[in-house]
């Protein structure tokens, strides 16, 4: 998807979001996805929200640094029927063992960000991980 002109993206990504109305773990489905989208260090101000892209903007940019591929993930998944009623929130972290900046999505009860290319439940996030920002996501539908 990452290579086609912006129409084509557009539209890959429509019929993606629909198969994940029938998925399995569609959660695990759209970390998949967007793990092909090919990194650049930094793209947006992952601290001021009113800087955020919106999602058709996202698709449109096509560059991804972490922070708007975890963006990319939350609209992907709000713009499901099947997920468009869970709270969503992006975490800006601070491992303190590790010097390390994660940024959070949590869908639910469920974490992305945290292990590569996975998600797991918030009860599966270290003590040593403390929350800075925390950005509760308005609902897109």
């Amino acid at each position: 998807m990452f290579d086609k002109k912006y129409e084509d993206r557009l539209a890959t990504w429509a019929v993606f979001r629909s198969t994940l109305e029938n998925s399995k773990d569609p959660i695990q489905d759209t970390i998949d996805f967007f793990d092909k989208a090919p990194l650049v260090n930094i793209q947006t101000d992952p601290y001021t929200s009113s800087t955020w892209p919106d999602p058709w903007e996202v698709i449109k940019e096509n560059i991804y640094c972490p922070f708007v591929k975890i963006l990319a993930i939350c609209y992907t998944l709000q713009l499901t029927d099947v997920l468009s009623k869970v709270d969503y929130e992006i975490h800006i972290t601070h491992d303190t063992k590790k010097s390390s900046t994660y940024y959070l999505l949590y869908v639910g009860e469920q974490v992305i960000g945290f292990k590569e290319s996975t998600h797991v439940h918030k009860n599966e996030i270290p003590n040593s991980i403390v929350s800075h920002h925390e950005y509760p996501m308005p609902a897109l539908h």
